[in-house]
This record gives C-alpha cells, structure tokens and sequence, in this order.
C-alpha cells in the first residue's frame, strides 16, 4: 500500500502498510510484520478501486453480421463504406465505365485518405454522396451496373 522511512534515535527503519481495516493496520517494519491499533478509525481513501470481472476467452462461434445493408434501386451493385468519414474527392460520375481496382473516391476517416476502388467492372449508375459529405460505415457510396 504505502511505504515509508523513518528515523528514531538515530535508527532507521523501512515502513510498509500492508493492509488497513477499520482500526486495525497491517505493517512491515523492517522485515518484520505487526499488527497495529490505531485510535481512531482510518478513513479509506475516497479513489475507489476498480474491480474487473476476470476475462473468459469466448468458445462460441462469431455471430454472422447483422448490418442490414440498403440496396441499389437498379439492382446493381454497392460500392459500401468501409469506416464512417468524409469524401475528400470522386474521380468518377454518373455514365462513367470503370475497371476492377480503378480509383473512384477518397475517404478522409481518422484523419487518413482511404482509395475506394471498384471491386467490379461496369457503369456507374448512382453517385448516392458529395464532395465534402460525411458517410457512416457500411453507406452505399456508389452503385454500378
């Protein structure tokens, strides 16, 4: 708990205060333990202590996702947000053909630019988002057909 140094006539001695309760303290004094009396009672210290449960790794199987994702009007595909942000920049718009790994937006998110790239060939339908907009994670950015 706390620890102290004394000295008396010339005698030094290590103080240790193992345990306090109510008027009875447990101390180390130079290797050796006493149980001490106090005359009044000690007053706890008014930080509380923050107990934990102790951590039980989990054996069950992952929960599948449950986002539910909103889909294209056209039933084409969703381009989602990977984390919430905003979009610093498109590359692309509305009738434009794009390539598997072409870059169609930048996403500011944690103060990092992420490319969004497509993941599929096709035309852009649907640009659902701006320039300087903020999307949360899992928004449809972008549909292509």
């Amino acid at each position: 708990m706390k620890n102290f140094k004394f000295t008396i006539n010339g005698n030094k001695y290590e103080v240790n205060i193992l345990s306090v309760e109510g008027n009875l303290a447990e101390v180390d004094v130079n290797g050796s333990v006493y149980k001490v009396e106090v005359d009044k009672d000690i007053q706890p210290v008014k930080t509380p202590k923050l107990v934990r449960p102790a951590s039980v790794p989990s054996t069950d199987t992952p929960k599948e996702n449950t986002v539910v994702l909103p889909k294209a009007s056209s039933g084409g595909h969703n381009v989602l947000s990977p984390l919430p942000g905003v979009i610093l920049e498109l590359m692309v718009r509305v009738g434009d053909p794009v390539t598997v790994g072409q870059k169609m937006l930048v996403l500011e998110a944690m103060k990092m630019e992420n490319n969004i790239e497509s993941d599929k060939a096709g035309k852009i339908t649907e640009i659902r988002f701006h320039k300087g907009d903020s999307v949360m994670q899992g928004d449809v950015l972008i549909v292509i057909e």
